[in-house]
Parts: structure tokens; sequence; C-alpha cells
């Protein structure tokens, strides 16, 4: 397996697993019954796993970008220290991302956004040069 898609499987298990805690939180604050079911009012989770919640969402919608141009790199045979750099850069902002969303710091919260944005515009690149 190559390093990017090596990287690429381990963001898409983190994305995969990042709704643990937030259902945990869930569990706690309404009880199992109330978090697996449809109550029409439910007690609201904790600040931090609406965040993660939120966080999580992110997390999928920029996997979708992040595994098509790391599939199509590998496809083509574009795999380079740029796309490599990127793949690993882009697994970690990821991770911050998670983690400073949930703590509500807002401006690394944008800064570790960017930083995943650029990775996959690098990897873009790689495949339009």
């Amino acid at each position: 397996m190559t390093h990017e898609l090596q990287y690429l499987a381990l963001t898409a298990a983190f994305t995969a697993l990042l709704w643990v805690p937030y259902i945990l939180n869930a569990v706690m604050v309404r009880g199992l019954v109330a978090a697996v079911s449809y109550p029409e009012v439910q007690k609201p989770l904790a600040p931090w796993a609406t965040r993660l919640k939120s966080a999580h969402y992110n997390a999928v919608e920029n996997l979708v970008v992040f595994a098509a141009l790391v599939l199509t790199a590998h496809a083509s045979g574009v795999l380079n220290d740029v796309t490599l750099l990127a793949t690993t850069v882009y697994f970690w902002a990821r991770v911050a991302h998670a983690i400073v969303y949930s703590l509500a710091i807002p401006w690394l919260r944008t800064i570790t956004f960017t930083i995943g944005w650029l990775c996959c515009m690098a990897i873009a690149l790689q495949l339009l040069m």
C-alpha cells in the first residue's frame, strides 16, 4: 500500500470513529432509550459534543474531496514528495481540527481547516500539472 493510500485509510478510519464520543454523551445526557429513539423533545448535548458532531459532519464532507484526489493520484501514478507530504499533513490537520473545534478555539479551527484544504489543493495541482 502506498503512503498516500495509507493516510487515506487512516483519515477514513478517524472520520468513522468521530461519532463515538458525541453518541456516548447523548447516552449519558439523555439515557440509552432516548438516545436511540426519536423523542420529540431531547435534552441538549454538552456543548463540546455538539461541536464535535459539527466537526464530524465537516470531516465527512471533506473526506469526499480528499479521497477523490488521493484515489485519482494513485490511479494515475501521480505520487511524489508533494502528495506524500499533503496526505500526511491532511490527516493531522483533520485530527487537530476535530480537537480544536470541540474545544471551541475559533482561530485554530479555521487554520486547521485551511491547512487541510491547502493539502487537497496541493494534490489537485499535482494532478493538473
